[in-house]
Parts: C-alpha cells; sequence; structure tokens
C-alpha cells in the first residue's frame, strides 16, 4: 500500500478472517468480528513506516460490499449474501439501486444467472419502509397449472380436500415486497392477473367470491429480454411498462473486471471459516487466471471454484493450478476484453489514457525486430 493511499474495508459479522498485517500487505478486502454489521472502515497510512496503517471509522464511507449482519442465521446460500461494489460500473449500479430503494416504485432487475440478482432485491427491500416480508418466488418453479394458487392463494374448499384457505405468495407479502425471479416464465393469463392485482392493490383468491385488499411492491428479475418476449407476443405488453417505472441492470461478472478479485477473497474468507481450514492468501498466478477467465457462470462459478481450490490446496496459498477452469484466455484476449470494456465505459480519461498506450504500444512494436 502506498503512502497516501486508502483501502476500503468491511466488517460483515463473520469471525475473524484476515490479520490487518495481512490487509496491509495485501491490499485487500478484509472481515472482522464482533462488530453489529454491516460497518464501514478504511485503512489510512500512519506518520510512522510506509507500510504501517490504523483503522478509522467512517459510517457514512459508502458501501463496497453488501451483506447480511447475521450471516450464519440467513437461509441464503453463500453467494447470496454480498455484493461487491469496488468496480466503477457497479457502484453506479448501487447509486440507482439506493435512489430507488425507498421509493415505491417497482422494479425491474435485468441480468444473466448467477449474478446475484435477488440479493440487489433483498437490498432494495432493506432500504425501504416496508415493513412487512421480503418474500421470493423462482417463477420458473411454479406448475402452470396451480400458478393462480400459489401466488393469489384459495379460500376454503376451492379445491378437492382443502378444507382451510391460504394467502398464496401475494398475501404473504402483504406490507411487504414480492420477489419474482424468472418472471417471464409466468403464463401469460398470470401475468394479466398480476398486473390486476398490482394496479388495483386486490387480489380473489381461487374459489372466493370477493377480493381481499392487498399492499404489495413488485420487484422481479429477468435474464432474458423482456421487450423482445413482448414483441414476440410471450409478455404481457402492460406489465412490462408497468415493471419499467424502476430498471437496474447487473453486469455480469466480466464486465466489473475489479469485483473479481474481491469477490474471490471473500468467498476464501468464509469457506476458509466453514471447513475449519486457515485462511489462504491468493498468489499472484492464482489472482491473474482468475482475471483472465470469462466467467460464463458470474459468482456462482467464482464461489465454486474457489471452494475447490481450498479442497485441493497446500500450503498458505491457493496456486494457479489449483484454480479449475475449462478454458482460461490468452494474455491478448484479456488485454482485448478489457480494451473493449474500456470504450463501452464512455470515460474520457480511461480514453485518453488508453490512445496514448496504444500510440506508446505501436511505437514499441514498430521499433521492434520482426
Amino acid at each position: 500500500m502506498n503512502a497516501g493511499s486508502r483501502a476500503s474495508l468491511i466488517c460483515t459479522g463473520c469471525k475473524i478472517v484476515w490479520s490487518s498485517t495481512r490487509v496491509v500487505a495485501h491490499e485487500r478486502i478484509t472481515y472482522l468480528s464482533g462488530l453489529p454489521g454491516p460497518v464501514f472502515l478504511t485503512l489510512e497510512p500512519s506518520q510512522g513506516l510506509r507500510r504501517e496503517c490504523v483503522m478509522s471509522l467512517h459510517e457514512n464511507f459508502g458501501q463496497p460490499l453488501l451483506t447480511f449482519p447475521d450471516a450464519e442465521k440467513s437461509p441464503l446460500s453463500i453467494r447470496a449474501k454480498a455484493l461487491v461494489f469496488i468496480d466503477p460500473r457497479s457502484r453506479r449500479l448501487r447509486e440507482e439501486m439506493e435512489q430507488l430503494a425507498p421509493r415505491e416504485l417497482p422494479v425491474l432487475i435485468r441480468g444473466e444467472s448467477g449474478t446475484g440478482k435477488e440479493l440487489l432485491a433483498r437490498h432494495i427491500h432493506r432500504g425501504s419502509d416496508r415493513s412487512g416480508l421480503f418474500v421470493s418466488v423462482n417463477c420458473g418453479a411454479i406448475s402452470p397449472t396451480y400458478a393462480d394458487a400459489e401466488l393469489f392463494g384459495y379460500a376454503a374448499g376451492a379445491h378437492s380436500g382443502s378444507v382451510s384457505s391460504r394467502a398464496g405468495w401475494f398475501g404473504s407479502a402483504n406490507g411487504g415486497t414480492l420477489y419474482l425471479d424468472e418472471i417471464g416464465d409466468l403464463p401469460l393469463p398470470i401475468q394479466v392477473k398480476l398486473l390486476a392485482a398490482l394496479e388495483n392493490h386486490e387480489v380473489t383468491r381461487v374459489g372466493a367470491h370477493q377480493p381481499s385488499p392487498v399492499d404489495v411492491r413488485l420487484v422481479a428479475a429477468t435474464s432474458i429480454d423482456l421487450a423482445q418476449a413482448v414483441a414476440a407476443g410471450k409478455f404481457h405488453e402492460r406489465l412490462y411498462h408497468y415493471l419499467s417505472e424502476g430498471k437496474l441492470d447487473l453486469p455480469a461478472l466480466r464486465e466489473q473486471p475489479g469485483n473479481i478479485l474481491p469477490l474471490a477473497e471473500y468467498f476464501v474468507g468464509i469457506y476458509s471459516q466453514r471447513l475449519s481450514l486457515p485462511v489462504q492468501l491468493i498468489s499472484e498466478d492464482a489472482q491473474r487466471t482468475l482475471e483472465a477467465h470469462s466467467w460464463p457462470g458470474n459468482t456462482r462459478e467464482l464461489e465454486n471454484v474457489i471452494h475447490f481450490a481450498l479442497l485441493v490446496s497446500s500450503g498458505d496459498e491457493i496456486r494457479a493450478e489449483d484454480i479449475n477452469l475449462p478454458d482460461i484466455a490468452t494474455p491478448l484476449t484479456l488485454i482485448e476484453r478489457q480494451a473493449k470494456l474500456l470504450v463501452s465505459s464512455g470515460d474520457r480519461e480511461q480514453l485518453s489514457a488508453l490512445r496514448q498506450l496504444l500510440e506508446s504500444v505501436t511505437s514499441q512494436l514498430e521499433q521492434s525486430p520482426a
């Protein structure tokens, strides 16, 4: 860590993972215990030795990593407990999320599978004033035959053998947030009824004669282009426009290269704790390997890779040979990928620096022997 630099740290509420000495030496994110989380810290160089640092608490420093404070009690998977906001693109996403959370608008989260859409939805709920439950539903797992009853509930006697009524997912989320993952998988007739329930703030259970009032905020997620689904007649156009009031695009991990290593270190810390293993560092060659991969499976794939690496590695470091990946990008492929990301970002300073770098490299190539 150079003099004058600042490195973001965060306390997640889990047990001690790294000592402050290792943090200073490797300039990485750490996870500490015994503090009400999440708590945000920074490291600042002291007036003494160049690499000696002191901690200072900043309540409003920002959120490089989102987690839930009671991580061990959460029913979520490990990867669903943390999103990293180190990369510039993900920082913009965090700002958009914080603006949308306290508003009563519906939200549509678009992103590939494994990117953490549910965690984003949970934090939208936590950032709102809603006192009700956050209810998560995977629309792809709902049987089309029973989708109506599952979502909106049913009255007693509506089905053979049903002696009691059921509120359904919609009723369970009354006063809270209903999260519909892969909303495009819902049958069209259910989409129509869903829109009516949201607009009229009432649902009619299967077998009931009167509607019941409900107050639900909808946060939906999709991995497909719903606009194309509308054009193909597979998604209700009015529901699409209703959801479009609040949109969040969750980038793929390959589009957020600055988040790869912080996420990897998060998984190292958590899995080391769960497997009762000493916390290993990620060697420089392993870091390069992780950064060179395209991560088609996103955060889910990264979690599995780190879990496997901890099981097979020996010593105090995870090495490149411990990283089990199907295809490792060549240095040239990595350069091309990073250049494309810089161009697509539209950042003038970054683009100017890229032009200077390309001119310098071109000059060196012209002077070097063929």
